[in-house]
């Protein structure tokens, strides 16, 4: 029992160094039948890993679903990943693997699993502007900043639920969220995301509360934006207050996570005064926790427009 508690406490403080576990997996070859490659997922969005159950076919479902199946009572939809990707695995779908975020449940059929990797967030580069057609968020390098060294896809499993489960109504109604937001003049909200999904639809909220707004791909970017901010508020002799009204930052992000800029934010105190919002797709209380252990002002699960808003709301009027 200690050992286990070991592991899950070692797990869990992984958040207070820039380190995270990445789940390795593959789904099959290409057209050629050549090159599986590696793909992963973040430890903390997995709530288990089954042998491949009997998949339930469920009449008029997109065609990369497979269907749902009963999982000690809760029935969840079954997704296949593979096919998703656009590779063929050679022996089958071997594997579920069971996700929770973004306050959903789902499962994706894999070929197999491989391992579970510690790395630093300082080993994965940003996948934006690469051929992935956004399903691929960041390239993990496996082994350091090595020459040849083995490669994992981190998959943008927020893009891939949008397309396979599109939203029945709008994302952000503007009827619906609220007053416009009254900022001090010249003041912004700082974002950081590195979902192009994720950054769409905080754009639209943002936009929709009348919020001025700038936007980073990954904590690095904002941590450096921000730095940037408070060399140009020092030269005109005014306070970063005068210039930021607010930080919202994703979690998981390549080269610096939300934990990390979170807390360079609050133990700099330039910007320590600076409310910070996570608004992230790990849920659950464990996440919650280090939030508050990092010092966040709030915390707000991905993605419902009304819910950002008044937490955004309910910050500021702090």
């Amino acid at each position: 029992m200690n050992s286990v508690q070991q592991e899950i406490d070692e797990r869990s403080n992984l958040t207070n160094s820039n380190k995270f576990e990445l789940l390795l997996f593959r789904l099959g070859c290409d057209a050629n039948g050549e090159h599986s490659e590696l793909y992963g997922i973040n430890v903390f969005k997995i709530r288990e890993i089954v042998a491949m159950p009997e998949v339930t076919a469920v009449a008029g479902s997109q065609p990369h679903m497979l269907g749902v199946v009963n999982l000690r009572g809760q029935i969840i939809s079954v997704m296949d990943l593979p096919s998703i990707v656009g590779v063929t695995p050679k022996t089958g779908l071997n594997i579920m693997l069971v996700t929770e975020f973004a306050r959903t449940t789902q499962a994706f059929a894999v070929e197999s699993v491989d391992e579970i990797v510690r790395l630093d967030w300082g080993q994965v580069l940003s996948a934006e502007g690469s051929n992935a057609g956004g399903m691929v968020t960041s390239i993990a390098r496996l082994d350091g900043d090595v020459n040849n060294t083995r490669l994992a896809q981190v998959l943008d499993v927020e893009t891939i639920l949008r397309k396979m489960i599109p939203s029945e109504g709008k994302d952000v109604d503007p009827e619906t969220i609220g007053p416009k937001l009254l900022l001090k003049p010249g003041t912004i909200i700082l974002a950081a995301d590195d979902s192009v999904v994720a950054r769409s639809l905080i754009e639209q909220g943002l936009n929709a509360m009348g919020a001025p707004y700038v936007m980073t791909k990954s904590g690095k970017e904002a941590w450096d934006k921000l730095q940037h901010i408070a060399d140009g508020c020092k030269a005109e002799g005014i306070s970063i207050d005068d210039r930021v009204a607010m930080i919202l930052t994703d979690l998981e992000m390549p080269e610096m996570d939300g934990f990390t800029l979170t807390r360079l934010v609050k133990q700099d105190a330039r910007f320590a005064k600076i409310p910070v919002v996570i608004h992230s797709s790990l849920s659950g209380k464990t996440n919650e926790d280090h939030v508050r252990g990092v010092g966040a002002d709030a915390y707000v699960a991905k993605f419902v427009a009304e819910d950002l808003a008044e937490t955004i709301r309910k910050v500021l009027h702090k």
